[in-house]
């Protein structure tokens, strides 16, 4: 018998999260981000579940071109644009619209003679990191505009604060100064955005980690704006201890038994994208009943405290996170983001994807 360990993707809930943001954002088109393989839930599952979105956005050509084998006929975006000359000839023959945020980009698509490509020209507004300075973004949507290599210019930005209050105002405004005698689509908002800055919503959002159920924000939860968890992660107890006071659990003993106390092993440790640096309580449920861990997580397991859940026992279900324990709990307690937990599952995990939802509603 093979390990228990198991990621499960729901398509239910993909559908449930991308109609939320579509209704946040109700006279805008949708760009469903798919990047790092869906954010860790794959991209085939990303494609049924997003059947509704306008678009898809990722970074990856490999991914794109299986998304194109696999019937996706709408547009794609390639939301950090071509990596090198030759992939200006792979996205006009994928239909993919290449972002456009350096001058270098900018002269391969001159030099380009084939079809004519699509290019969302990108606007820095304070991220630093891609796009061009706003003082160019005039000129340089001249130049692309006169190419006989580019079929239309968009233009987007990215935020780097739209999860603070006002956080994303200076940007908004900045790309509306920078933009503002420019024709074109615009595309502004991330997940965030697409949320609580409605003056963000243009022609285009572009959501990412809501559409997987998880929050964008450290003070608000994904449920307490109705999205559903679309990936659990679940294990079993492969044994059961009773510890005596004083016994430690794990590497470097770092949790000693104040009293008598049962815990159980769970085979999922950090060789499957658990966070080796989940602290003691971090929340966990067993047999349906939340809750913690308890010293190390190791390399193939981990252990939990099951004193009081007498029902616990070899092969009981453990949900790492999913709809009793949420990513963000998970992540919050590691120090790190749901975004992060998500990405990370490991190839050794064995993977399934269902057409329901995971648990019931929050």
């Amino acid at each position: 018998m093979t390990r228990s360990t198991t990621a499960t993707t729901s398509i239910a809930a993909l559908a449930h999260n991308l109609a939320v943001a579509r209704t946040a954002a109700p006279g805008s088109r949708t760009w469903a981000v798919v990047k790092a393989e869906a954010y860790g839930h794959g991209l085939g599952a990303a494609m049924t579940g997003f059947a509704a979105a306008d678009g898809l956005a990722l970074l990856e050509f490999d991914g794109a071109a299986r998304l194109r084998e696999a019937g996706w006929r709408r547009p794609i975006l390639m939301i950090e644009g071509a990596f090198e000359e030759d992939d200006v000839a792979l996205a006009a023959r994928l239909r993919l619209a290449l972002v456009v945020h350096c001058e270098e980009q900018v002269g391969w698509l001159q030099a380009h003679r084939g079809e004519p490509v699509a290019a969302v020209l990108k606007v820095d507004t304070g991220l630093n990191r891609l796009g061009v300075p706003r003082e160019r973004a005039g000129a340089i949507h001249s130049r692309l505009s006169a190419m006989p290599g580019v079929e239309s210019v968009a233009l987007m930005s990215h935020f780097a604060t739209a999860d603070v209050a006002g956080g994303a105002a200076r940007a908004i405004a900045d790309f509306d100064a920078a933009t503002a005698r420019l024709p074109g689509e615009r595309s502004l908002a991330n997940s965030a955005a697409v949320l609580t800055v409605p003056q963000a919503h243009r022609d285009w959002v572009r959501p990412g980690i809501i559409l997987y159920g998880a929050t964008p924000f450290a003070d608000r939860s994904a449920a307490s704006f109705g999205l559903r968890p679309a990936m659990s992660l679940t294990g079993r107890l492969i044994a059961v201890r009773d510890l005596a006071p004083g016994d430690s659990v794990g590497y470097g003993s770092s949790f000693t038994a104040p009293s008598r106390m049962r815990i159980g092993i769970v085979d999922c440790g950090y060789a499957d994208g658990y966070p080796r640096v989940a602290p003691t309580g971090t929340p966990v449920a067993v047999a349906g009943v939340r809750t913690g861990t308890v010293g190390r997580v190791s390399m193939d397991m981990l252990a939990v405290d099951i004193d009081a859940i007498p029902s616990a026992r070899l092969g009981s279900p453990v949900e790492l996170w999913g709809a009793q324990v949420s990513v963000d709990e998970v992540a919050a307690s590691a120090g790190t983001i749901g975004y992060e937990l998500l990405c990370a599952i490991a190839p050794r995990v064995r993977r399934v994807v269902r057409e329901d939802f995971i648990g019931p509603p929050a």
